[in-house]
């Protein structure tokens, strides 16, 4: 194990495009950070090589965000490299997108498992761990103000993340630790660009005020104030979206 007063960021969903753009920040920042995935672990490897290459220390932990037993050994995993953990990012999700009436049911269990059971899971395990100081980072979506059809079941699984965050922040008086939501607009991920038109895309693109997409760094620079500096800022949804709601 390595003790350091240098401090020390899980962040899910590691490889993605936002969480990939997390990781970069805050190891520039200079955090310690264990990047975590799900599925692709080539993927989440090439996040390490760029943490590394920015001169931080890294982990790379593996598991189901869902699943408790392995998000508890993802923990350990860091605590016993790093002594102790001081952020947890969880931008781990995904979004499957339909009609209501025709939503598969499968679908929404999908969502319902990732997004909030294991928003819920990583949660307790950072409410339990997260050392003085810390903070807790949660991910909704500008969409639960936007409303967009064929995002509901999408939403209620993000309407349920900014509820139990106001909730957890509440929980944890007195730890001094802060717990807050980051809910991005439309940002230039695969995730978001995947099935999408380029009209559809141009439109979006210009619907807010700047009159462009977010980009995963424009995310990862909120994240990044909410982990340090924003020890005012708690039980908060941060709308980071370029004011388009």
């Amino acid at each position: 194990m390595t003790t350091t007063t240098t401090r020390v960021a899980l962040v899910t969903g590691g490889s993605g495009g936002i969480g990939r753009a997390v990781c970069e920040r805050l190891a520039r920042e200079g955090y310690t950070v264990a990047v975590h995935y799900a599925g692709n672990q080539a993927r989440a490897q090439g996040v390490v090589d760029a943490v590394t290459a920015l001169g931080s220390k890294t982990i790379l932990v593996g598991g189901d965000v869902a699943d408790e037993k392995e998000m508890a050994a993802a923990f350990d995993a860091v605590e016993n490299e790093f002594g102790g953990i001081d952020v947890v990012v969880n931008t781990a999700g995904i979004m499957l997108l339909s009609p209501i009436a025709a939503l598969a049911l499968d679908d929404l269990d999908r969502m319902h498992r990732t997004n909030i059971r294991g928003t819920f899971v990583v949660s307790q395990q950072a409410a339990r761990r997260l050392r003085r100081g810390g903070a807790l980072i949660n991910f909704s979506t500008s969409v639960t103000r936007l409303r967009f059809p064929t995002y509901g079941a999408y939403v209620a699984s993000k309407a349920a993340v900014e509820g139990m965050t106001m909730v957890l922040a509440r929980e944890l008086r007195g730890r001094d630790i802060t717990v807050n939501a980051v809910a991005p607009g439309p940002t230039a991920t695969p995730l978001f660009l995947d099935g999408k038109e380029q009209a559809e895309i141009d439109n979006l693109a210009k619907a807010a005020p700047l009159e462009r997409l977010g980009t995963p760094d424009d995310i990862a620079e909120t994240v990044a104030f909410l982990a340090g500096p924003a020890r005012w800022v708690n039980g908060q949804v941060l709308f980071t979206n370029g004011g388009l709601a």
